[in-house]
């Protein structure tokens, strides 16, 4: 469960480390984001050469979740919250993306960030 000032890990080459969560897309009351929701962030560090900068605002669509994933063959978890930076019309800002994601993204209609992931669970 991701909420407003949860701190993630980004998981792509973009250039930003951590973001912030200040907002979550869906709805004018809607407190918590799972796997494959958007939010709307602030990056919080960056790397000096890369394509974002610190304190720039960004859309992310939430990849991994310490909070379980609940399935109808069992539950998931992950050990850190992350999530992919995406442009306005969905698309992943980065090249590649580092570290599993979860199906549920897929299902979502991000197909190119499951494309680029290099494992899908």
């Amino acid at each position: 469960m991701i909420q407003q000032e949860t701190q993630l890990k980004v998981a792509d080459n973009t250039g930003a480390k951590k973001v912030k969560c200040f907002k979550v897309l869906g709805g004018s009351k809607r407190r918590y984001a799972q796997v494959g929701d958007v939010i709307i962030c602030s990056v919080r560090e960056a790397e000096p050469d890369g394509s974002v900068k610190k304190g720039e605002v960004v859309r992310a669509v939430i990849v991994r979740t310490k909070n379980y994933i609940r399935r109808r063959d069992g539950f998931l978890r992950f050990d850190t919250n992350s999530c992919v930076l995406i442009d306005d019309k969905g698309n992943p800002r980065g090249t590649r993306i580092f570290g599993p994601i979860a199906r549920e993204v897929r299902d979502r209609g991000y197909a190119k960030i499951g494309s680029l992931a290099p494992e899908v669970i």
